[in-house]
């Protein structure tokens, strides 16, 4: 189930989205980002709607993935 990033207080949005950028521990390339610089990347991806956020059921469990990975309902 797709939660959307407005239904989530503040600083738990934060940690989520700290916590899924350390999972991935993602290659930027030559360019090296900070933390803070990662989180606002995502978070702007959540914002674009190029990434959603999911609650497991099955697995009790939350995760940002590319929104192309996750048929959005019609609108």
């Amino acid at each position: 189930m797709i939660i959307p990033m407005e239904q989530i207080e503040a600083d738990t949005l934060d940690n989520l989205i700290q916590a899924f950028v350390l999972r991935e521990g993602t290659d930027y390339g030559e360019t090296e980002y900070s933390m803070q610089e990662k989180v606002a990347q995502v978070k702007q991806q959540l914002i674009n709607k190029q990434a959603v956020i999911v609650y497991s059921e099955l697995h009790e469990s939350v995760d940002i993935v590319p929104a192309d990975q996750f048929p959005l309902p019609s609108e």
